[in-house]
C-alpha cells in the first residue's frame, strides 16, 4: 500500500520543525491532521477495485441490451412490431443483473465529483426507465405467485433506488460539485460556468425519480388488469375450441385428413396470437403511457448528454470509477435509445386493429374505465379472509379496515387508468393524423392492387378472434399477417420432412401393419420381479431391439445398415411425440426412459447393454446363431439383475442403481421375447433357409410396421398439441403442433392412403389394443 498523501504531509511538518522555531501545542495541531490523512490514503487504496466494479456495471447493462436488442429482432423477424418479451423478461436473473447495472445511483459509499460522474448517476436512472417499459408486456406470461414475487423483487429495486437518490440529493452527492467548494472558498472567483448547476442535478434527479415511480405503479395497475383479462381471454378460448372441436370430431372409424388438420391449427393459431397475453399487454393503454415516459426520458437523457460534452471531450472524470465511468455511461446511454424502441413501437399497437369511428370514439373517452382493470380488486373487497381471531370486534375492524384500504385502491387505480388514457392520446393523435395525411396514397395504391382472394378465409377465421373488448376489431391487414404465418410455418416444416422415414414407409410397405404382431409373441417374456410394466406396450422399445439385431448382422452392407439408423432415427423422433403425449404414465414413462437410454448405446456407441454390435467373434456366424447369442445374453442379463437387486436396496446409490437394473431388465426381456419369436418362427431351419440378408429385410419391415402403426397417432398428437389449459403456453404449443403436421404430412397421406384398421381412436395409442386386434380383427 502507499499512503503519499500522509508521507508528503510528514515530510512537510518535519521541515517547518527544522527550520523555524514552531511551539510545541502547534506541532501538535499539525500532527493531529495524520489521522485524517492517513484515513483518506487507505480510502484512496480500498477504491483501486472499483474501476472493475464499474466493468461488472457495464457488463451488466450489456447483458440487458443485447436481450433486449434479441427481442428487437424477434420481433421484426415474427413480424410483430409490438415486440414480446421472449428473451428480456421480468425474472430472478434479470432483476439481479438490473441490480448490478443500478451500482452507481444505488452507491451511497462514495463521493462522485465529476460533472460526468454525476450524469453517470442519471444516466443508469434513465437506463433504469427504459427497462421497465420494455419489461412490462413479459408480466402476462407469469402465473399469479410468480407474478406476486417479481412485482414485489421489482418494488424493492425501485424503492432502494429511489431512497438512496433521496438521501443522496439531501447529502448533496447527486449534486456535489468541486467548484462550489472552490466558490466558498474564493467568492471573488465565477466559477458557475464551469460545470453543471447544483439545482440542475437536483431538478433532473428529481424527474426521474418520479418516473420510476410511476413505471412502478404502471407496473402494478397493469398486473391487476392481467389477473383479470387473462380469465376473459380462457372463457372465450374455450367457447372458440368448442366451435373448433366440434368441426373436427370423428366417429370411431373416422380419419383425420390433413385438410382438417391445418384447418384445425390454423383456428387455434388465431386463438393463440390475438388471446396471447402479451398482446394483449401491448395494447393497454397502460403500456402506451410507459412508452410516452420512454420518449420523454430520452429526450431528458440527450439534454444530460449535451451538457457534459466537453466534460468527455476533456476526460474530467474524478471518481474512484476513473476511466469505467466514461464506459458505463456510453454502454448504457444506448441501452436508453435502443430500449426505446420497443415500447414506443408498442403505442401504435392499436394498428392491429381497424381504425373505426366507434374505436377512435372509445380511446377518446379517457374517464371510462373498463371492469378488468378494477374487478380483481372488487373480488378482494368481497372476499371474506380468516384471521385467527377470537373476538368478533377484531374480526370487524379487520373487515372495515380491508374494504376502507381496497376501496382506496380501486380509487387509485381507476385515477392512474385515467392519466394513463389521457397521456396515450398523444402516440393516438399523432397515428390519426398520420393515417389522415396518408388516406389518399393508400386509396389509390389499393385501388391499384386489390386483393379480393384472402377475404373467405379471413372471414371463416373471424370467430376465433380472441379479443377482450367486444367492441375493437382485428383490421383485416392483421387477420392476413396471422394466416400467413401458420401458413409459413407448415411450409417451414414441410421443407424439413424426414426424408429417411418417407422412404423406409414407402418402400416397405406395411400389409396390414403385421409386423406389430408378427414380432413378439406375449408368452415369451422371462418373469422378472424388477419389471411392474408390459415392454409390449412401448412402441420404442421394440423399434430399438429390432434395429439392435439388425445393425449386428455382418454380411449387410454398411449403406443398408446406415440407410436403416438414418429412418429409425428420424422415426423415434415422432414415436417419442406420440408416447410422450398419449402414453404419459409413470409406467410408461419408465419404459420410455430405457428406450432412450438404449437407442443411445446402439446408435452413438454401436453397443447393446455394453456389448459391442459388431462383436469379431461373430463375424463368422450364421443368421441363426447371431439371434441365439442374443436370446442366451438376454436371459442370463434378466437373472443376473434379479439377482443383484437386494444389494443394490442396500448401497448408498441403491435408487440409481435400482433403476438401472430396471432399464436393463426391460431392455433384455424386450431382446429376449423378440429373439426367441423369431428362432420358433424358422424354428430349426433358421441358419438353412434364411441368410443374413433376408433376415435384415424381414427385421426392416418389422421396424417399419411397428413405427407406421405408432405413427397413425400423430393426427392425435397435433389436435392435442393444439389445445392447452395453460394460456401463457398455448402460443408455443400452436407453433409446435403446426411445425409437426408439416413435417408429417406426406407421412399421415401415405398412412392413411394405405389403408388403417377401423379401430376405435382410443385404441391407437396401445400397441396391445393393435395386437388383439389383429390377432382377432
Amino acid at each position: 500500500m502507499s499512503y503519499n498523501l500522509t508521507t508528503e504531509y510528514l515530510q512537510l511538518v518535519d521541515e517547518l520543525v527544522d527550520d523555524y522555531n514552531i511551539p510545541k501545542h502547534i506541532i501538535y495541531s499539525l500532527l493531529a491532521y495524520v489521522k485524517p490523512l492517513y484515513r483518506s490514503d487507505l480510502e484512496n487504496n480500498y477504491s483501486t477495485p472499483m474501476v472493475w466494479i464499474g466493468m461488472c456495471i457495464v457488463f451488466a447493462s450489456l447483458v440487458c441490451i443485447l436481450a433486449m436488442v434479441a427481442d428487437l429482432l424477434h420481433g421484426i423477424r415474427s413480424r410483430k412490431l409490438w415486440f414480446p418479451c421472449k428473451y428480456f423478461r421480468m425474472n430472478a436473473a434479470f432483476l439481479s443483473i438490473m441490480f448490478v447495472a443500478m451500482k452507481l445511483p444505488v452507491d451511497l459509499s462514495g463521493v462522485i465529483p465529476g460533472d460526468m460522474d454525476e450524469a453517470g448517476k442519471l444516466g443508469s436512472m434513465a437506463f433504469m426507465c427504459t427497462m421497465m417499459a420494455n419489461i412490462l408486456p413479459s408480466l402476462a406470461t407469469m402465473g399469479s405467485n410468480e407474478l406476486l414475487s417479481n412485482i414485489t423483487a421489482l418494488c424493492v429495486l425501485v424503492f432502494t433506488l429511489v431512497l438512496n437518490v433521496c438521501i443522496q440529493i439531501q447529502s448533496g452527492v447527486v449534486s456535489y460539485n468541486e467548484d462550489s467548494v472552490m466558490q466558498m472558498i474564493s467568492p471573488k472567483y465565477d466559477v458557475q460556468s464551469l460545470g453543471i448547476s447544483k439545482h440542475r442535478n437536483t431538478l433532473l434527479a428529481t424527474i426521474y425519480m418520479i418516473l420510476l415511480v410511476v413505471l412502478l405503479i404502471i407496473h402494478v395497475c397493469s398486473s391487476l388488469a392481467i389477473l383479470k383479462s387473462k380469465k376473459i381471454i380462457e372463457l372465450k378460448y374455450r367457447q372458440g375450441h368448442n366451435i373448433a372441436s366440434k368441426d373436427i370430431q370423428q366417429s370411431p372409424e373416422e380419419v383425420l385428413t390433413v385438410e382438417k388438420l391445418q384447418k384445425h391449427v390454423r383456428n387455434h393459431w388465431i386463438m393463440a396470437e390475438s388471446g396471447s397475453p402479451q398482446f394483449i399487454t401491448a395494447c393497454f393503454h397502460t403500456t402506451s403511457a410507459s412508452g410516452v415516459i420512454c420518449v420523454l426520458v430520452i429526450l431528458l437523457h440527450t439534454l444530460t448528454m449535451s451538457w457534459i460534452m466537453k466534460d468527455i471531450l476533456r476526460k474530467d472524470y474524478n471518481s474512484d470509477y476513473c476511466w469505467s465511468m466514461l464506459v458505463i455511461l456510453t454502454v448504457q446511454s444506448i441501452g436508453v435509445v435502443i430500449g426505446t424502441v420497443a415500447p414506443l413501437s408498442r403505442c401504435f399497437a392499436v394498428l392491429n386493429f381497424k381504425v373505426s369511428l366507434q374505436m377512435i370514439s372509445k380511446h377518446f373517452k379517457v374517464f371510462e374505465v373498463e371492469s378488468y382493470w378494477t374487478q380483481k380488486l372488487y373480488d378482494w373487497k368481497h372476499a371474506s379472509i380468516r384471521l385467527p381471531l377470537r373476538s368478533d370486534k377484531l374480526k370487524g375492524v379487520t373487515q372495515i379496515l380491508k374494504r376502507l384500504t381496497l376501496s382506496f385502491c380501486i380509487e387509485l387505480q381507476e385515477g392512474v387508468v385515467v392519466v394513463c388514457k389521457i397521456i396515450a392520446l398523444i402516440p393516438f393523435s399523432f397515428m390519426l393524423c398520420v393515417l389522415y395525411c396518408l388516406k389518399p396514397v393508400k386509396v389509390v395504391f389499393c385501388s391499384a392492387g386489390q386483393k379480393t382472394d384472402n377475404l373467405e378465409p379471413s372471414k371463416d377465421l373471424r370467430p376465433y378472434v380472441l379479443q377482450l373488448e367486444d367492441e375493437t376489431e382485428l383490421a383485416e391487414r392483421t387477420m392476413e399477417g396471422l394466416t400467413k404465418s401458420v401458413n409459413q410455418l407448415i411450409q417451414k416444416g414441410e421443407e424439413n420432412q424426414p426424408n429417411n422415414l418417407i422412404k423406409l414407409i414407402l418402400e416397405k410397405p406395411t400389409c396390414g401393419f403385421q409386423g406389430v404382431k408378427m414380432f413378439d409373441n406375449m408368452d415369451h417374456q422371462v418373469p422378472s420381479s424388477l419389471l411392474k410394466v408390459e415392454y409390449q406396450d412401448c412402441w420404442s422399445i421394440p423399434v430399438v431391439t429390432l434395429t439392435t439385431i439388425a445393425t449386428s448382422l455382418p454380411k449387410i452392407e454398411k449403406k443398408e445398415v446406415d440407410s436403416l439408423l438414418k429412418s429409425v432415427r428420424e422415426g423415434l423422433v415422432y414415436v417419442t411425440h406420440v408416447e410422450e403425449n398419449l402414453n404419459a404414465t409413470d409406467d410408461y414413462a419408465t419404459l420410455q426412459e430405457a428406450a432412450r437410454t438404449l437407442w443411445q448405446e446402439v446408435d452413438v456407441y454401436h453397443n447393446w447393454l455394453g456389448y459391442k454390435l459388431q462383436d469379431p467373434a461373430l463375424q463368422e456366424n450364421r443368421a441363426g446363431q447371431i439371434v441365439e447369442w442374443f436370446r442366451d445374453t438376454a436371459k442370463r442379463i434378466i437373472h443376473t439383475k434379479d439377482d443383484t437387486e437386494g444389494r443394490n436396496e442396500n448401497s448408498i446409490h441403491g435408487g440409481t442403481c435400482k433403476d438401472e437394473c430396471i432399464s436393463r431388465s426391460i431392455c433384455a426381456n424386450s431382446m429376449y421375447g423378440i429373439t426367441t419369436t423369431i428362432l420358433r418362427t424358422y424354428q430349426t431351419d433358421i441358419d438353412d433357409k434364411v441368410s443374413q440378408k433376408k433376415l435384415f429385410d424381414n427385421l426392416s419391415s418389422m421396424i417399419t410396421d411397428v413405427m407406421a402403426a405408432c405413427l397413425t397417432n400423430l393426427p392425435q398428437v397435433i389436435t392435442m398439441k393444439c389445445h392447452t389449459g395453460v394460456i401463457e403456453k398455448r402460443e408455443g404449443n400452436v407453433k409446435h403442433a403446426a411445425q409437426l403436421l408439416g413435417e408429417t404430412t406426406q407421412i399421415i397421406k401415405t398412412l392413411q392412403d394405405q389403408g388403417i384398421p377401423r379401430m376405435n381412436s382410443s385404441d391407437l395409442p396401445f400397441m396391445g389394443k393393435w395386437r388383439a386386434y389383429l390377432v382377432e380383427p
